[in-house]
């Protein structure tokens, strides 16, 4: 993949501007949305908190020493994924994987930290999230995920993921509390809300941007209960496989997937034509 280097290329935004082609990558930095994506995605939340349990719990390093190490981890792996030049599916799954368990001690040290009440952190996420959008939209013209090409539409991008995870992290505890929920039966009520979109968006016409972000809000909380079903002790409603063995078995299968779709690239996007050679 190469940078356009032509100063009379040009990629004009909805507002007029003109992008410098130099500016611009020829290829995505993220993955197309196909099932391997949502799979790994789902995965990747369930390793989240089950990740965060076992380094606060069993390695002991507290909340606050958990949440500085993931930081550090993301902000590397952060670093990495922005110099690359295109997308690589073991660079962007890993800042994934360290983003969901960062999003979710961020909701985390609100509530057992601070004692920030779920619904206030549920609603300050989600404005956050709006206001992440608006800017977004206000610079670039586009939320669509199919061109970020530039630094300035990746930063928007993983900003808007970091705060899904955080908001799916807090309304799906506030919604499991109030509704008092089993980690089973939250799992099937998440996993109905994903279909009800995916309905919606195939049946009805709901915007493709807005049935992602949705859908991406929505496979938090459905990984962290199928998470917290299978490691969580029988007699508090789980299968007590324990975070360890959980952990280790959805990383060997996100791995296994990632080795794939790095080898076969089937979830990469085809690189646009040369603006100098384009009719």
């Amino acid at each position: 993949m190469t940078y356009e280097t032509s100063e009379t290329s040009a990629s004009p935004t909805a507002d007029g501007r003109a992008v410098p082609a130099r500016h611009r990558l020829r290829w995505n930095k993220v993955p197309e949305v196909t099932l391997y994506f949502w799979i790994i995605k789902v995965l990747c939340t369930t390793v989240g908190e089950t990740a965060a349990d076992l380094l606060n719990e069993k390695v002991g390093l507290g909340l606050t020493g958990v949440s500085v190490l993931m930081s550090v981890l993301l902000a590397a792996a952060l670093v990495v994924q922005f110099r690359t030049r295109a997308y690589r599916a073991g660079v962007y799954w890993l800042a994934v994987a360290l983003i969901s368990v960062v999003g979710t001690l961020i909701s985390d040290n609100l509530t057992d930290n601070m004692g920030v009440p779920l619904e206030t952190s549920t609603t300050v996420f989600a404005i956050l999230l709006a206001i992440v959008f608006a800017v977004w939209y206000r610079r670039e013209r586009t939320l669509s995920i199919h061109s970020i090409d530039t630094a300035s539409r990746e930063s928007f991008y993983w900003l808007a993921v970091l705060f899904t995870f955080a908001l799916g992290t807090a309304a799906g505890d506030l919604v499991s509390e109030r509704m008092d929920l089993g980690y089973w039966l939250a799992a099937v009520v998440f996993a109905a809300a994903i279909a009800a979109v995916a309905i919606a968006h195939f049946a009805l016409g709901l915007d493709a941007v807005w049935s992602f972000w949705i859908a991406y809000i929505l496979t938090r909380p459905l990984g962290a209960s199928v998470g917290d079903y299978l490691s969580q002790a029988t007699g508090d409603g789980g299968l007590g496989l324990g975070t360890v063995i959980t952990s280790a078995l959805f990383l060997a299968v996100i791995l296994g997937l990632v080795v794939y779709l790095s080898v076969t690239r089937k979830d990469a996007t085809e690189p646009e034509p040369d603006a100098r050679h384009t009719p």
